[in-house]
């Protein structure tokens, strides 16, 4: 039969079904095979010829049919999958199975009255059938023998995953090849996928088994993706993934181990030359775009309700791809993670001679958030990444998609994402260390030239985030400053260029108009005020050109200190601020999305006023208190009491030691921060904020200016004496003479480390689940399998 009268069959089979009003028994084989018999039939076919309104009328007028539709397929992949698919028939009924599973699923989700369906008993006529082809006979639990048909599903789809043959290589039994034996017990441990973590062999690539497993893991991505039918209010653990990672799926460790080491050992360059990509299909990426999937939706260890109240015990199996995932130790293991997530992250920055000569990755989303989860949820994964400078592979690809999304505002996700992954690294003291690496890559970023190290690279980044980027990362500023205080007191020699982008920010954030739009906004300027305390207090020392810009920008100071709070003065600042804002929206809706030019710095202050303008933004919520605070002392320990005074941490000649030793393990309780971040309120409409005059001194008494004001008053008096003695008009010559000086006993005794540790609550967990399922949804597009549903944990904007 052709591939054309095929199709016409399966078509005439569905008018059928979907015109029929009478209920197709279950017993008529022949009318149910011409859903899965038919050869040639992709997954493109069956989307294009199983139309959403016929599924729906079929839903509506022919529940029973629909019902029995999916009963009859789950039974088909568990017969398969316990026979062990011995012939070419039965293999393509199977892939057939799986492509109209994939098509209905989301239509039976997005009806709450039949979300309970796939995980009701099966009615009396088929619990026989499906416990007599159900492969595992653990029944226990159901006094009459019968599974849910959702966990017979997901007992199949695994199962199907390591069928010989079919998704992993053929056994041997004395030399020979067997096939289809149904009686030979299949350990699934010795038929992972790829090798790497906690296995050696390597099994010859074989692309019709990447392609069956590529199928099935969209099937099961489809299962785990009832979800998307909810509302945020309606989050629960998601029953699917409690299944399917639980201990009753006897192949959860090899499949956790299968995917991870797919997307791990997956090398895009192909042979190696160029336009490779070009010449071959390559049937691994598909599959470690859907492995890479299926481990993000697999490890969300808990639904964002759970988080509010913090609950350890869900009354529910524990997550076994979590547990495997968090026990992962040994050096060797925790090197192929990271080498192979570094290098698939710096796939996009490769750059050649020959145009387009190389293959580029688009599952960079997914990557980062398997790295967040891979630091989240195992620290001695975390504490490997920052023993050494193979974070530095992590970063600068991470700094490479934040500046390339920062003016797109569908880009929002990837930022947040990225922020939050430097946040975490931020926390640990190595980091900041690790940033004083030269940064000597040709990467292709739009970023002012400069010579100097990757913290440069972060600072110069970063503000371009803040005076470049689009209105929406304006909810992202207090986390941006806060990566740059944590790694602050670390930051060795920052080029001049870096040191004057902190000066610029201080400009901008210290503005009365700036100071004066909502209430928190000061907070922005206390966070520049502690990096400049950081540096001066423990890394004096070889930071002469921060020293120099600090000395030029010293009228900024100056000001801060003498701030009015007068009425009047309040006033008029607003009233400029208004004048900005009507010149900001004169000039273009967005634009504050940067370009080449924008590093101007009066554009820049008209594009933030335009920015701190914009309506609320719902991403703004999900970033309060998430984090808190630590101290931190000379030796990198966390000390959780926070009893620690001022005194006890010296400093010798205005500069601590801040080198690490890099094999220790900072680890230590964690101190709830009382002032944690917060972020600029958005007053509401019957109860607008406008700031006062006992509301400014409340907070500019508070403003740590002691240090820097000691600092100016030693030092601004020595460059210009040694300016006119000298005649010096050259500020490398002032440079020298900074390098050499010292403020040896004359800065106030310096304070404490504080670090501020990342923490996840339940607006960020909510986030997390949101964003993620966003990224699988875009990135399913072929086939569209939840296109044209009713979405509702997230809106969906068409074109």
């Amino acid at each position: 039969m052709g591939s054309g009268d095929s199709k016409l069959h399966f078509r005439k089979a569905v008018i059928q079904l979907t015109s029929s009003t009478q209920a197709v028994e279950a017993s008529d084989e022949v009318f149910w095979d011409q859903f899965w018999a038919q050869p040639s039939m992709s997954v493109q076919d069956i989307f294009a010829l199983v139309p959403p309104a016929e599924i729906r009328a079929l839903r509506e007028e022919s529940p029973s049919n629909l019902a029995t539709l999916c009963y009859k397929a789950v039974e088909k992949l568990g017969r398969a999958a316990d026979r062990g698919c011995p012939s070419e028939r039965e293999r393509v009924s199977v892939l057939n199975c799986t492509r109209l599973l994939t098509r209905v699923l989301p239509f039976v989700f997005e009806d709450a009255d039949w979300r309970g369906f796939m995980w009701a008993g099966l009615p009396a006529a088929r619990k026989q059938c499906c416990h007599d082809n159900d492969n595992n006979n653990d029944d226990d639990d159901d006094p009459d023998g019968a599974r849910p048909l959702a966990e017979s599903l997901l007992l199949a789809i695994a199962d199907l995953l390591f069928c010989p043959d079919f998704t992993v290589q053929g056994r041997k039994r004395g030399g020979q090849e067997v096939v289809g034996d149904a009686d030979a017990a299949v350990d699934s441990c010795e038929l992972i996928w790829e090798a790497g973590v906690g296995f050696s062999q390597s099994p010859p690539l074989n692309s019709s088994h990447d392609r069956n497993r590529a199928e099935l893991l969209k099937l099961l991505l489809t299962c785990f993706s009832e979800v998307l039918y909810l509302v945020p209010a309606e989050h629960r653990v998601n029953p699917w993934v409690l299944f399917f990672c639980s201990a009753a799926n006897r192949h959860a460790l090899p499949l956790f181990t299968s995917l991870l080491n797919v997307v791990c050992a997956y090398q895009p360059s192909g042979w190696g030359f160029p336009y490779d990509h070009l010449l071959m299909s390559d049937q691994r990426q598909l599959l470690v775009e859907q492995a890479l999937q299926v481990l993000m939706v697999a490890l969300e260890q808990r639904p964002p309700r759970a988080a509010a109240e913090d609950e350890t015990d869900l009354g529910g199996p524990e997550n076994q791809f979590v547990n495997f995932l968090s026990r992962i130790h040994r050096e060797e293991d925790l090197s192929f993670i990271l080498k192979g997530v570094s290098r698939l992250l710096n796939n996009p920055l490769v750059q050649t001679y020959l145009p387009n000569s190389t293959k580029k990755i688009t599952f960079h989303q997914e990557l980062l958030v398997l790295f967040w989860k891979l630091c989240d949820f195992n620290k001695k994964f975390l504490f490997f990444v920052l023993k050494s400078s193979d974070v530095l592979d992590v970063l600068v690809p991470i700094l490479f998609f934040l500046n390339e999304a920062r003016a797109d505002p569908s880009g929002a996700g990837l930022v947040h994402m990225g922020v939050f992954i430097l946040l975490l690294l931020s926390g640990e003291r190595n980091f900041g260390v690790r940033l004083n690496k030269p940064f000597t890559l040709r990467v292709p970023m739009d970023v002012p030239v400069f010579s100097g190290t990757h913290a440069d690279l972060l600072l110069v980044i970063f503000h371009r985030m803040m005076t470049c980027g689009h209105r929406r990362l304006q909810p992202l500023f207090d986390c941006l400053l806060t990566i740059i205080v944590n790694v602050s007191p670390y930051l060795k020699s920052l080029s001049m260029v870096s040191a004057n982008k902190l000066l610029h920010l201080l400009e901008v954030f210290s503005g009365p108009w700036f100071l004066f739009s909502a209430p928190h906004n000061h907070q922005l300027v206390f966070f520049l005020l502690e990096v400049f305390n950081n540096i001066i207090q423990y890394q004096f020392d070889g930071n002469s050109n921060l020293v120099y810009s600090l000395i030029r920008g010293r009228s900024l100071f100056q000001r801060l200190a003498n701030l009015q709070a007068d009425a009047a003065f309040i006033n008029k600042a607003l009233l400029h601020k208004k004048k900005k804002k009507k010149k900001s929206a004169d000039s273009s809706h967005d634009n504050s999305a940067g370009t080449e030019s924008c590093p101007k710095s009066r554009q820049e202050e008209l594009d933030l006023a335009g920015a701190l303008e914009a309506a609320p933004d719902p991403h703004r919520t999900w970033i309060h208190n998430i984090t808190e605070k630590s101290h931190v002392g000379d030796n990198g320990a966390v000390d959780s009491d926070g009893a620690r005074t001022a005194a006890e941490c010296s400093v010798v000649g205005g500069a601590s030691d801040t080198e690490p030793n890099s094999e220790r393990d900072h680890e230590g309780t964690q101190k709830e921060s009382k002032g944690g971040i917060r972020l600029p309120a958005r007053a509401s409409a019957s109860s607008p904020w406008s700031p006062t005059p006992d509301w400014v001194l409340s907070w500019k008494s508070k403003l740590p200016l002691q240090t820097i004001m000691r600092l100016l008053q030693v030092l601004v008096p020595q460059v210009e004496k040694i300016c006119i003695d000298k005649g010096l008009t050259d500020e490398s010559e002032i440079l020298k003479f900074l390098q050499h000086g010292t403020l040896v006993g004359l800065l106030p005794v310096p304070h404490p480390i504080l670090i501020r540790k990342y923490q996840v609550n339940a607006v960020t967990s909510s986030w997390f689940h949101t964003y993620t399922w966003g990224v699988v949804y875009l990135r399913n597009l072929d086939p569209p399998i939840w296109y044209d549903t009713d979405i509702r944990l997230f809106e969906i904007q068409k074109l």
